[in-house]
């Protein structure tokens, strides 16, 4: 994974790398059952590469909905892998399903 992509392992860590970050936030909600697992394993080359792309202008955060509940609920994500696009701690796009790079990077730049 790009240096940029962070893998917090619980909610505090979520709240930490958010308080830690500036700017935009990509953060990619993934689970760790059987059917979320293929495709979000297939997301995480695509957000590693978009946010070497991306530079300094966007930090990732791939986040497991099983271990980051409350982070979670929060956005209001149900399905896995999806998409949230944060500034400030606040969602200002979310994009549910696996994306492809182009599909990715369109969303990105459509809200960055």
């Amino acid at each position: 994974m790009a240096q940029r992509v962070h893998r917090p392992l619980e909610d505090g860590e979520f709240d930490f790398v958010l308080s830690m970050t500036t700017g935009p936030v990509l953060a990619y909600f993934c689970g760790s059952w059987p059917k979320a697992l293929e495709a979000c394993r297939a997301m995480d080359a695509v957000v590693a590469d978009l946010a070497e792309e991306f530079g300094p202008r966007l930090t990732a955060v791939r986040t497991d909905m099983t271990r980051c509940p409350a982070t979670t609920r929060r956005y209001g994500v149900t399905a896995a892998p999806t998409a949230v696009l944060l500034r400030d701690g606040e969602a200002i796009a979310t994009q549910p399903g696996p994306l492809t790079h182009e599909e990715l990077r369109a969303f990105l730049k459509t809200h960055l």
